[in-house]
C-alpha cells in the first residue's frame, strides 16, 4: 500500500489547488460509453475518477476499471456502497464511515466484514468521514443506509460531525447531497465545515451546473465530484474541470 493519492490530495490542498473527480457508475455504463468518458476526461485534465455506486449489480466492477487503467493515466479511486465492490484494479479506495448517521453497520460493521480483503487488496486506503445532507429528495444512498441525512439548513451539526470524523483520524471529510439530490449543499455550509477541519473536504450531489462547482470551491471544497449531471450530459466535463480548476488563479 502506498499513499500516492493521498499526499497528491493533501499536497494540492496546501498549494490551495481544486480537484475534480468524475464518478462512474458501474451499472449504468459499458466498454463504449466508458471510453468516451476517459476520452472527454482526458482532454479535460480531469483528477480522478471514482467508480462505485450503492448497489453495483452488474458486474461490471473490475472491467470498468481495467479498461480506465490501460486506457489514461488518470488515477482511478473506489468508491463503495458495499463490502463487495472491490476491485484490486484500483489505485486506492474510499473506506467510507457513515458518521452523519447512527447506523451501527455503516459506522464501523461492515469495515469489520471487508477488512481482510481490503488489506489483501493492496489498495491505497483512504479512510473517510461519510456525511450525508439532505438533498430534498429520497437518494439510493439515504435508503440503503437506513440513516436520516443531515439537515441542510442544520450548519452546527455539519461543522461538529466534521471535525468529530477529523479527530476521529479520518483522512478525508466527503460530504454528499445524494445522487439525484434535488439540490446541492450549500456554499455556506461548506465555508463553515471547511473553516473548522484541515483534511481535504469532498463535496458531492446535485452539483449539475459549473458554476455551483466553482462556488463550492470558493467556498472551501478541494475536491468536486460529478456523476449524475455527466450521465445526462458527458460534455459537461470539460466545462465542470474549467470551473474547478480555475479557482486556484483566484486564491
Amino acid at each position: 500500500m502506498t499513499n500516492l493519492i493521498y499526499h497528491s490530495l493533501t499536497e494540492r490542498k496546501q498549494q490551495h489547488k481544486k480537484s475534480f473527480g468524475v464518478l462512474i457508475d458501474p451499472d449504468k455504463v459499458n466498454d463504449s460509453k466508458v471510453a468516451a468518458l476517459i476520452e472527454l476526461a482526458v482532454a479535460a485534465k480531469v483528477d480522478f475518477f471514482l467508480v462505485g455506486g450503492s448497489l453495483v449489480i452488474s458486474n461490471y466492477l473490475d472491467n470498468c476499471v481495467q479498461l480506465i487503467k490501460r486506457t489514461c493515466h488518470i488515477p482511478v479511486i473506489l468508491f463503495p456502497g458495499s463490502p463487495n465492490q472491490i476491485s484490486k484494479y484500483a489505485d486506492a479506495l474510499l473506506f467510507l464511515s457513515l458518521i452523519s448517521g447512527r447506523n451501527a453497520d455503516l459506522l464501523i460493521g461492515q469495515h469489520v466484514i471487508s477488512a481482510p480483503v481490503v488489506k489483501k487488496s493492496g489498495l491505497e486506503i483512504l479512510s473517510t468521514g461519510y456525511m450525508v445532507i439532505d438533498g430534498g429528495a429520497p437518494t439510493t444512498v439515504s435508503y440503503i443506509s437506513n440513516a436520516t441525512p443531515l439537515p441542510a439548513d442544520k450548519n452546527e451539526i455539519a461543522i461538529c460531525t466534521a471535525m468529530a470524523g477529523e479527530m476521529l483520524g479520518m483522512k478525508l471529510i466527503y460530504m454528499d447531497a445524494g445522487s439525484g439530490a434535488k439540490r446541492a449543499i450549500t456554499e455556506d455550509m461548506i465555508s463553515k465545515v471547511a473553516s473548522v477541519i484541515k483534511v481535504p473536504l469532498i463535496i458531492g450531489g446535485g452539483i449539475i451546473e459549473p458554476e455551483k462547482a466553482y462556488l463550492n470551491c470558493k467556498a472551501g471544497a478541494d475536491v468536486i465530484v460529478v456523476g449524475n449531471a455527466i450521465e445526462k450530459d458527458p460534455n459537461l466535463i470539460k466545462e465542470m474541470a474549467v470551473a474547478v480548476h480555475s479557482v486556484a488563479m483566484n486564491v
